[in-house]
C-alpha cells in the first residue's frame, strides 16, 4: 500500500480523489461493486477506449491502494480475478450517489 504519511493533505476530499479521482478509477469499481469479480478481459470490454497500459497501471494503483484484490491463479492458461476488497466495498454508496447524479444530469448535455 502506498504511504501517505509524508504528504499532507488540504482536506479528507483531496484525500480520497488521490485514491479514486481521474477518469478510470470510479469506473472500475463501479463495475466491480455491480457486477462481482471480474477478469482482466472483462473489465477490458466494458471501458471502451483505456488501453492496456492504463487499465493495467489503474489496476495496480487500486490494489496498492487496497481498494481491489488481485486473484492469481497458477494454471494454463493463466488466470486472474480482480475484486473489491472490504475498505474499496465503502466506496459504493459514493459511487451509487455519482450514479445518481449522473442520471439527474446527463440529459441536461
Amino acid at each position: 500500500m502506498k504511504s501517505f504519511i509524508a504528504k499532507q493533505y488540504a482536506c479528507p476530499v483531496e484525500y480520497t480523489l488521490t485514491l479514486i479521482g481521474g477518469k478510470w478509477k470510479p469506473v472500475i469499481l463501479w463495475h466491480l461493486a455491480n457486477d462481482g469479480i471480474k477478469r482482466y478481459g472483462e473489465i477490458k470490454k466494458l471501458l471502451i477506449g483505456i488501453t492496456h497500459k492504463m487499465l493495467s497501471q489503474q489496476l495496480k494503483e487500486l490494489e496498492a491502494d487496497g481498494l481491489i484484490h488481485r486473484e492469481e491463479y497458477h494454471q494454463i492458461p493463466p488466470k486472474v480475478e480482480y475484486s473489491l476488497t472490504d475498505k474499496g466495498k465503502t466506496l459504493i454508496p459514493i459511487l451509487q450517489l455519482m450514479c445518481q447524479w449522473g442520471q439527474e444530469n446527463m440529459e441536461h448535455i
